[in-house]
């Protein structure tokens, strides 16, 4: 079997020594690159979504509308092209999704002062809607994250500000 190349990572002087003393190669792992970090931390993200979305079939209503509801709710009145532009469909797919939520009465249509425009916004049955389902994901993490000892606890919280340094560069 062919050996296997491997990128040069400083090894520790003992390492180093005992390899020296037996004439053998010091086996190093290769130094994580940014592309490295960039794709586990997409996937734990990634994980961590899907896990604590499973928790949002409680609130009764689908992904789509859950996602432009929570637009609304948490990011203000938008126009229908707006929450369609922030949500990366196009309008007729919004419309629907829209239309849905009109049914349910978690959102209404408002024209603006001048009559021109439309904005949708939250109904407070859809507000509440999302504080509930936003409570159950937090209660989910919080009792996943009491688990760790508090030492981990403390990295995470260094971690979770530099993620938001991370978010504010993308």
């Amino acid at each position: 079997m062919a050996p296997v190349k491997q990128k040069n990572r400083p090894a520790s002087e003992a390492s180093t020594a005992a390899a020296a003393a037996t004439h053998q190669a010091v086996p190093v792992a290769a130094p994580l690159t940014p592309m490295d970090d960039a794709d586990r931390l997409h996937s734990a993200a990634i994980h961590l979504l899907r896990r604590l979305r499973v928790r949002d079939r409680e609130s009764g209503i689908g992904p789509a509308q859950l996602s432009a509801l929570s637009v609304l709710v948490f990011g203000g009145p938008r126009s229908l092209g707006e929450l369609a532009d922030a949500e990366q469909v196009r309008p007729p797919t919004m419309s629907r999704i829209v239309a849905g939520l009109q049914r349910a009465r978690l959102i209404r249509r408002q024209a603006t002062e001048d009559g021109r425009r439309i904005r949708l916004t939250a109904t407070a049955k859809g507000t509440k809607i999302m504080w509930e389902g936003r409570k159950r994901r937090v209660e989910t993490l919080a009792k996943a994250l009491g688990s760790l000892p508090e030492d981990e606890r403390e990295r995470l919280r260094e971690a979770i500000t530099l993620l938001q340094q991370v978010i504010r560069n993308v």
